[in-house]
């Protein structure tokens, strides 16, 4: 009898660890299901700067993605933007867009971005 309750008690706990274990897994896959859509910067800066990166009309804004000078210091970004790559442009949109959402690009919302 002993026998018997020490196997259903081992198939009891390898079960709770299934168990465990594919509801985690569920858990962690559905947090990179609700990340954020890509988004198509080079679509806003061809709709902001047609699409020239190293754009500087003497406007005051600079770049692909029109920053301000002191839009792109408050963000930490080096130097003006003109002066800097695409994707260096790009990584202190990222920011930019996290802090303040997509108002600071009217293209955003022409291209489908909210």
């Amino acid at each position: 009898m002993n026998s018997i309750r020490r196997i259903v008690t081992l198939a009891a706990t390898a079960l709770g660890l299934a168990l465990g274990l594919a509801f985690g897994a569920l858990a962690l896959g559905s947090g990179s299901a609700s990340a954020a859509p890509t988004v198509n910067w080079d679509a806003i800066a061809q709709c902001e700067s047609g699409g020239n990166w190293a754009i500087n009309t003497g406007n005051g804004y600079y770049g692909g993605l029109q920053f301000s000078a002191q839009t792109w210091k408050s963000v930490g970004g080096p130097g003006l933007p003109h002066q800097n790559s695409r994707e260096v442009q790009i990584k202190y949109a990222k920011i930019l867009q996290q802090r303040a959402g997509w108002g600071q690009w009217s293209c955003a919302a022409k291209v489908g971005v909210h």
